[in-house]
């Protein structure tokens, strides 16, 4: 078996509640994730309580639609 060509470092920490802050290769600053609309209301958070962010499933589509 071949070795990998590339693994991602990637480092996440959560800042608080449903706020992750993640280190990702080629960035200079962490990316905040978080959550909006109507994801943020199906886990029952109160609007208003956390800024609104992109979520992490945000990110997967715009990277699968590039």
């Amino acid at each position: 078996m071949s070795e990998p060509v590339y693994r991602s470092n990637v480092h996440i920490e959560r800042e608080r509640g449903p706020i992750r802050l993640a280190w990702l290769p080629g960035e200079k600053e962490p990316i905040r994730f978080g959550l909006h609309g109507a994801i943020a209301e199906h886990y029952g958070i109160v609007p208003g309580k956390f800024p609104e962010h992109a979520t992490t499933l945000d990110y997967i589509i715009a990277a699968a639609g590039g």
